[in-house]
Parts: C-alpha cells; sequence; structure tokens
C-alpha cells in the first residue's frame, strides 16, 4: 500500500531503522551509514529509508551536499513530505544556496507547516545573507510571535532593525531582551549590541555604561573577542 506516494514501512524495516537511529546515537556513525546505504539499495521506494539514510549524511556526517540528493529523491516520491522539504532547505543554507532554501520555506510557510518558529528563524537567516534586511526582520518578527520576549530572537531583530537604521525600535529590543536577565544571567553580548546602538544613537554616556556592564558580566568561557570590543567600548573618548 502507499499513502500519500509513500509506500507503507513494515515492522521489519521499520525496526533495522530504529537500529541505524541506535548506532548513530551511539557514535558508530560508519556502521549506522552503511547499514541505511544497504537499506536504502534493497528499498529504494521506501521514503522513510531514504530519508533516514539523508539525515544520516547531513546531521550526523556533516555532508549536506550528498544528503541533499537523498532528500530530492525523496521528494520526488513523495512531493508532500514536508519535513524533508524543510531538511532541503537547511541542507540548501549549509551550501550558501539561500535562494533556493528562502523558496523551501517559503512553501512550508505556506503549507502551514507546523514548526513555525524553526521556519521564520532559518528563513531569516538566509534572508539576511542575501540581504534582504527588511524580509528577514519581518521573519524575526514572526518568529517572536511564536516565543514572545525570546532574549535571543529579540538580538536578532535589533541587529535587522540596525541595519536598516531603525536605532530606536533596535535599542527597543535589546532593553526588553536585557529587562528579562539578572546577576550572573546577564548577557555581556547583549550588552555590547545594546552599547553599539547607543553609540550609533549618540548617546556615548549611555554606550559606555553597557560596555563596563558587560565587562562585568563577562564570564570564563565567553569569547575573547566579546572582552576585547567590550574593552574598545569603555576606551573610546566621547
Amino acid at each position: 500500500m502507499e499513502r500519500n506516494g509513500r509506500e507503507a514501512c513494515p515492522p521489519e524495516l521499520a525496526a533495522q531503522l530504529r537500529e541505524v537511529d541506535r548506532l548513530r546515537r551511539s557514535g558508530r556513525y560508519a556502521t549506522a551509514l552503511a547499514l541505511a546505504r544497504t537499506l536504502a539499495e534493497a528499498h529504494p521506494r521506501q521514503a522513510r529509508v531514504l530519508m533516514e539514510l539523508a539525515q544520516t549524511l547531513a546531521i550526523w556526517g556533516e555532508v549536506p551536499e550528498e544528503a541533499l540528493a537523498w532528500y530530492e529523491r525523496v521528494l520526488t516520491l513523495a512531493p508532500g513530505h514536508l519535513t524533508s522539504r524543510l531538511y532541503r532547505a537547511l541542507a540548501l543554507c549549509r551550501l550558501g544556496r539561500h535562494e533556493e532554501a528562502v523558496a523551501d520555506f517559503d512553501t512550508l510557510v505556506g503549507s502551514g507547516y507546523r514548526k513555525a518558529l524553526v521556519l521564520h528563524m532559518k528563513r531569516a537567516e538566509a534572508l539576511e545573507a542575501l540581504g534582504r534586511d527588511e524580509a528577514a526582520e519581518r521573519d524575526w518578527t514572526l518568529a517572536l510571535e511564536e516565543s514572545p520576549g525570546n532574549p535571543w530572537l529579540l538580538q536578532q531583530r535589533a541587529a535587522a532593525r540596525a541595519r536598516l537604521g531603525r536605532l530606536d525600535d533596535a535599542a527597543k529590543d535589546l532593553t526588553e531582551a536585557l529587562a528579562s536577565q539578572s546577576g550572573d544571567d546577564v548577557d555581556p553580548e547583549l550588552l555590547h549590541a545594546r552599547g553599539v546602538v547607543r553609540e550609533r544613537q549618540g548617546d556615548l554616556d549611555g554606550a559606555r555604561a553597557d560596555f563596563e556592564a558587560g565587562l562585568a558580566a563577562f564570564r570564563e568561557g565567553d569569547p575573547l573577542a566579546l572582552l576585547d570590543a567590550l574593552r574598545e567600548g569603555t576606551m573610546r573618548k566621547p
């Protein structure tokens, strides 16, 4: 039997696919890949098998260029297989093929795919890579509708707004992101980002205060480049 262009997966084959997953998760990538290839050769019309091979290559093997061909085969068998389309879009992004990735994300958004937060985040990143900041800003806003108040999303939207020259809006986003943090949880990267925006606004005292607060919040394990940037900020003269 077939369902939506896909052959039903018999129980014994499903058990073998679970073994592929067990091998991957236990760190035995080469063995998992060999088994996945064997299953794909034996079951060339089983979309689930082809998908597992693609995932093994893309996620565990980190070879998106090879995985892409297998995502294509899944979509040839089952054009409505939205999860394969999502992972194809992610592979395209990793390969720098952002226009094609955006087209896939557009299809997924239009279909009402359930992972709206992921779609808007990843499409925003692809749009930014294409220099389409206005469209990216809209996607960051849509992502925030799915996860209101998320500090990381607010930071990403702030960056897009700053590139668009919307400095007041960018500063508001960063202030909102920082409002959810206190004590050891304060992110020095957010403070640096707001300091940079405040400098561009001409608020040099506010910028310096952010850079100094960022230095105070800096913790072991934070990027050394961030530490240098914060120090440089405190040394700039009005």
